[in-house]
């Protein structure tokens, strides 16, 4: 059984911004997420700033991991080692699979643009009722570094040998 497809399957997605500080306007890293999705031709269902607070972060990915609408969550922010960084604690207990190797990947890639700050993000994503959820840190290079190394092709249904794509809910 093969995990790449022949044509692209735009998918439905969500952007959460973790921050106490950002509003719409300021939003650089959310608004990088959503023009990188939309220009590969997934679908924005939904986009939301909430303040760096574990039950308010869990009450949103709740929503949009029951929402059967919802197949990915791009959530950027709150994953350093401040005392208001709370977006793995919140996370980490709604997977219903952790994939590891995204934050262990995430930090190689973008040791080469930051060296050995890279240490301290605490990047993660999982698998929750069929949603697939990424959480990286809040700058806006750090965004791009996991759109464009990691997240836009395990996106694709085409990339080989395989993509998160048939894991996903439909």
């Amino acid at each position: 059984m093969t995990h790449a497809a022949t044509e692209f399957v735009p998918l439905n997605i969500a952007v959460l911004t973790v921050s106490d500080t950002r509003n719409e306007e300021t939003d650089t890293s959310g608004r990088s997420l959503v023009d990188n999705l939309q220009s590969v031709g997934h679908h924005l269902i939904e986009k939301q700033i909430v303040i760096d607070d574990k039950y308010d972060i869990r009450a949103i990915l709740s929503r949009w991991i029951a929402d059967k609408n919802v197949q990915v969550v791009l959530v950027t922010g709150g994953t350093g080692f401040t005392g208001r960084d709370t977006t793995p604690e919140a996370v980490a207990p709604l997977f219903d699979k952790t994939i590891e190797g995204f934050g262990e990947l995430f930090r190689q890639v973008s040791f080469n643009e930051i060296g050995t700050s890279t240490i301290q993000s605490r990047a993660l994503a999982g698998m929750a009722n069929k949603t697939l959820i990424f959480c990286m840190p809040g700058s806006t290079n750090a965004c791009r570094t996991a759109w464009d190394h990691i997240i836009q092709s395990q996106l694709d249904s085409r990339h080989k040998p395989c993509n998160f794509v048939p894991h996903l809910r439909r």
